[in-house]
């Protein structure tokens, strides 16, 4: 019997950075833990980034995970703020990167097909199907079930992933 697989999801923003862990064995999946590192928006960028790296570490050391999943950033009108949150994700990635974890990232809408099974779906929706799908799920927010979702999106791929690399080795 394999043993159980920690995921880590990883939903990054500057203001809040959303994660969540969940162990997959087989077909079940568990709920671990979730929660959100907050950066002060009073603080200059760098010190900004520098909250989020040292949060962030500090849940991959308590949790860690054997994997970590990240949301890819989508592109908005604001450029400025689409920079700012490509440093935020710069920063989700490589905190698992720098413990050694691979790291998967996903587009939102592969998220959302994978939890709630269509490509475009709202807040709301991924809310509730993260709760049937983790009921012991404890969320403190919309950044925590979304890290969630990414995390449930990994375990989706992660079949077809290690198989690929298998093929290609």
């Amino acid at each position: 019997m394999s043993e159980a697989i920690r995921i880590i999801g990883i939903d990054p923003g500057l203001r809040r950075t959303g994660w969540g862990v969940v162990e997959s064995l087989g077909s079940s999946l568990r709920f671990v833990a979730s929660g959100v590192v907050c950066s002060d928006a009073k603080a200059d960028l760098a010190s900004r980034l520098c909250q989020l790296h040292e949060g962030l570490a500090a849940i991959v050391h308590l949790h860690q995970p054997d994997e970590a999943a990240v949301e890819q950033t989508f592109v908005n009108k604001n450029a400025a703020a689409t920079l700012k949150l490509g440093q935020a994700r710069g920063i989700a990635m490589l905190v698992p990167a720098r413990a050694g974890l691979p790291v998967a990232e996903y587009a939102p809408n592969a998220v959302k097909k994978a939890v709630i099974g269509v490509g475009h779906g709202d807040k709301q929706q991924i809310q509730m199907m993260v709760n049937m799908l983790l009921p012991k799920a404890d969320f403190e927010s919309e950044d925590a079930a979304d890290a969630l979702a990414i995390a449930i999106c990994h375990v989706h791929h992660r079949g077809a992933r290690e198989l690929m690399r298998r093929v290609a080795s």
